[in-house]
């Protein structure tokens, strides 16, 4: 059972331009944010829960996910756009320079923080970003992600998932595809499924990050990769970004969801790293 200090603060909201985010705060001691995109603050919950006992630790849903709602529901999501919504959350719990943890679409929100508010992150830990733009195949990958976003909007969930999973190079047991997308589902993970496919994948995939910019911070960037991701293409990506910036990248266990998968075991080689600051 959690103790007092790690139990989350419940509803707490922060209006911020063009939104309302949903965010929780548990535990004490130095700040962690953990960052998804599209995973919302749920996703990292079990993960958060083992960190509270030594870290003051955020969580937030992205803005258009789950419990953050957007004035207008057509906006796209941007890294920047999410950066300034963590920073504006940083600020606010007046806690800071933070840590931040970002997997996948939340890896570029915190790589964008780093670029715009370094004084606010003394820590940038991007699990497999889906940095796009770092590849030579850019241009092919562009075209896979824009084929899979309009198979999707054409109507065809289990095509556009197919197709997204075999550009991730994800191999999924079969009749997963069926079982996780197929069928009744819960119509808020259908909402945020669009909201990704129609306003957010894009966005992340084409942002280049300023490479410059990151060698020349403060902020201590590690490129964190999972085990089990080899061959992926976000292990591509990661190892190009580690490349570009000097640094090995910094093994996690389980794969490209391992913070989800295996809370407890990812928290170990996390702590380790927030450790050496």
């Amino acid at each position: 059972m959690l103790s007092a200090s790690t139990v989350p603060t419940p509803a707490l909201t922060l209006d911020v331009p063009g939104a309302r985010l949903h965010y929780e705060v548990r535990g004490q001691g130095p700040l962690v944010a953990l960052v998804g995109a599209p995973m919302d603050a749920a996703s990292f919950a079990p993960l958060a829960d083992l960190l509270a006992d030594e870290y003051t630790v955020l969580t937030a849903d992205p803005r258009g996910i789950n419990r953050s709602r957007l004035d207008d529901p057509e906006q796209d999501s941007t890294p920047a756009l999410r950066a300034d919504d963590l920073s504006r959350l940083i600020a606010h719990l007046d806690a800071g320079p933070a840590a931040v943890l970002g997997s996948s679409g939340g890896a570029v929100t915190a790589l964008a923080l780093a670029q715009s508010r370094p004084d606010q992150v003394h820590t940038v830990i991007a699990h497999e970003p889906p940095l796009i733009e770092l590849l030579d195949d850019r241009e092919h990958n562009h075209a896979l992600t824009d084929d899979l976003i309009a198979t999707y909007l054409g109507g065809d969930v289990l095509g556009a998932w197919g197709k997204f999973m075999a550009q991730a190079n994800i191999v999924l047991p079969e009749g997963a595809l069926e079982m996780i997308f197929g069928g009744e589902r819960d119509a808020q993970q259908v909402a945020d499924e669009r909201r990704f496919f129609a306003h957010e994948l894009y966005g992340t995939t084409h942002w280049r990050p300023d490479l410059d910019a990151l060698r020349s911070v403060a902020t201590r960037i590690v490129v964190g990769i999972g085990e089990e991701s080899a061959g992926q293409l976000c292990d591509r990506t990661s190892r190009t970004l580690a490349a570009e910036l000097g640094v090995e990248p910094t093994m996690f266990p389980g794969d490209h969801t391992g913070f989800a998968e295996d809370p407890e075991r990812f928290a170990g080689p996390l702590r380790a790293v927030l450790a050496e600051r």
